[in-house]
């Protein structure tokens, strides 16, 4: 059972509409954290291992780093709407559409999903060549 209505620009909301209505529940289908800056190739390793569970990404914003978990929140109801509204968590209820990510135009500055993409980006940082890739595969011979 989805209260989900066609997608709106937050302009056209009528009065005593809410923009919750029209949104799939973004900001309760991840977190984030603030991690360090890596400044070693050490520090990037860590960074890597993060990316070796599933679910997270590591993200820059304005030379800041975040690592991000793409899990949903255990209270989000199949409505997109929050299960323990009268007894969320404080964060929940400081958090408004303001500046939320309905609009869909939100970039980051680096965004990283996979390990080797760490490795990579380490690598060149730290003039270090290595290649980590998993080598290609020669093509079949035909007999």
């Amino acid at each position: 059972m989805n209260r989900l209505r066609p997608k709106i620009q937050r302009d056209q909301l009528k009065p005593g509409e809410v923009l919750c209505d029209y949104c799939t529940a973004k900001c309760c289908q991840y977190f984030s954290l603030a991690i360090d800056r890596p400044e070693t190739a050490q520090a990037f390793g860590y960074i890597r291992w993060y990316l070796l569970h599933e679910y997270a990404t590591v993200f820059t914003e304005n030379n800041d780093w975040f690592l991000l978990v793409h899990s949903p929140c255990k209270h989000l109801r199949e409505d997109y709407r929050c299960g323990i509204y009268d007894t969320r968590p404080q964060i929940c209820q400081d958090y408004t559409t303001v500046n939320c990510e309905y609009d869909d135009g939100y970039t980051f500055d680096r965004y990283f999903e996979m390990a080797e993409q760490v490795e990579e980006y380490s690598n060149a940082r730290f003039h270090d060549y290595r290649d980590f890739r998993t080598p290609k595969p020669g093509l079949p011979v035909i007999q």
